[in-house]
């Protein structure tokens, strides 16, 4: 017979291994204590991507609720125009520095903490503006801002997590259809933000802060997803499976940039991956920030923006596996030019269009969203595999960080090309970026050699 001691000993004693399930991992990762057969590495990657799609379908409706409202709410709190337009620059700021940083801690402890701290920085950050709006605080929103872009970071860097696992005939199908899942949020949380604001009205709140209280609930949601299910942890489990098999996969004793300046340099297809996703990035940023100003300047209605604005996001999202099937099947360097060609086509037929509304600018925009779509995928997976296992998380938080700057310095050079020189400059200056991201494909091509097989299946969606 047990007594209540060792009853509550042994109570205790679960409760304590399940707390301590991330230490356990971290151990296990770095000692390489147990084995990992092909069939459990296989359930452990089913895992971790059913994790990966509810949280980023949460995270990613958390964060769209809230930037739909962002720059209307710091209109309210400053009366300016311009100033308003400084939230989604500290966004996407807070974005590209929580990038690199996020992946230096992932690189110590693995995925689970790192993407969990990403989530419970953005539901701060998001909680941050709802108090702005009730304190009528442009400095709070600006933390906030900058905070919440911790979930876009979070987002963008549990799509490497989804390729840990993965076997290379089938790595950039499963980082697609993380990114894919971003589709449910960004279809959804716009579409909430009318009944977030009605609900923060009947709680006595202002009526913008309603979408960031949402966001607050739905983005701290994705973080305890995160937390209780992201186990085991597949960076930790990839060191261990490497480690099993006499390979070197232990994590780096720090993170410098020094290091993956050494590895850009050591392997081209991190630095083809790293310069093609970041000049897609800006081409894709420069001609959608500005297409609503042509359509304006032609007269059309908020509702056909808003529906042109909807296409091109599901250009970005919605054929994202299809991408990472074409990815796995014809190889990262071939997706790549595909995908350049696409932008290209994309920035003629934008550039070409009247201003308002039209046809034309529907289709360009929707293909400048699958051209973005072709390239992430594939430049996402090139830099995944090529990079060495212990500086991975190096790699992938820096190729985010600068992703994210130039970004941000090709939405201010477009502001500048659109107002001294018009529409049509603009879609020149984004062609030009493009050969660059064509170039990275062909020395991508020339450079690195394409892992796995392929195969013939197409996943069912």
């Amino acid at each position: 017979m047990t007594s209540p001691d060792e009853s509550g000993a042994r109570a205790g004693r679960r409760l304590a291994g399940w707390v301590s399930g991330g230490v356990t991992d971290v151990a296990r990762g770095f000692g390489g204590g147990m084995r990992w057969p092909d069939h459990r590495i296989a359930v452990a990657q089913r895992r971790t991507l059913s994790t990966l799609v509810v949280t980023q379908s949460l995270g990613g409706m958390g964060l769209t609720i809230g930037i739909a409202v962002a720059a209307l709410l710091a209109e309210q709190i400053t009366g300016s125009a311009e100033l308003a337009g400084l939230v989604q620059t500290m966004q996407v700021l807070g974005a590209a520095v929580a990038s690199y940083l996020l992946a230096r801690l992932m690189g110590r402890r693995g995925r689970r903490p790192g993407l969990a701290l990403g989530y419970v920085l953005g539901a701060v950050g998001s909680a941050l503006c709802v108090a702005a709006g009730v304190m009528q605080s442009f400095l709070v929103l600006m933390v906030g801002a900058a905070l919440l872009g911790s979930t876009t970071a979070t987002n963008s860097q549990s799509r490497y997590a989804a390729t840990d696992l993965a076997s290379p005939e089938r790595r950039a199908r499963s980082l697609s259809l993380v990114v894919w899942a971003t589709t449910v949020g960004a279809v959804a949380g716009p579409n909430l933000t009318g009944w977030a604001g009605s609900v923060a009205r009947d709680l006595g709140l202002p009526r913008l802060t309603g979408p960031f209280l949402f966001g607050t609930f739905a983005i701290a949601a994705a973080a305890l997803v995160m937390a209780v299910f992201l186990r085991p942890d597949p960076l930790l489990v990839a060191r261990e499976a490497a480690l099993a098999r006499g390979e070197s996969s232990g994590a780096a004793g720090g993170t410098s940039w020094s290091r993956v300046v050494a590895v850009v340099r050591e392997r081209p297809g991190v630095a083809t991956g790293i310069a093609s996703l970041a000049l897609a990035h800006a081409v894709m940023v420069s001609v959608m920030v500005m297409t609503p100003l042509h359509m304006h300047h032609g007269g059309a209605g908020l509702e056909v923006i808003g529906l042109v604005i909807s296409v091109h996001v599901l250009g970005m999202f919605a054929l994202a596996p299809l991408a990472g099937w074409a990815t796995d099947r014809f190889g990262r360097p071939a997706v790549l030019t595909a995908g350049a060609g696409t932008l290209l086509l994309s920035v003629l037929f934008s550039g070409s269009s009247p201003g308002g509304a039209s046809v034309q600018i529907g289709i360009g925009l929707f293909l400048l969203g699958l051209g973005w779509s072709l390239c992430t995928v594939a430049a996402s997976t090139l830099l995944s595999e090529s990079a060495p296992l212990d500086a991975r998380t190096d790699v992938q938080g820096a190729a985010d960080l600068v992703m994210g700057l130039v970004a941000a310095a090709a939405g201010v050079i477009a502001g500048l090309v659109m107002g001294w020189f018009g529409f049509v400059a603009l879609n020149i200056f984004a062609a030009l970026l493009v050969t660059g991201v064509a170039t990275a494909a062909e020395i991508a091509r020339r450079t690195t050699r394409r892992p796995g097989r392929p195969v013939d299946d197409v996943p069912a969606l």
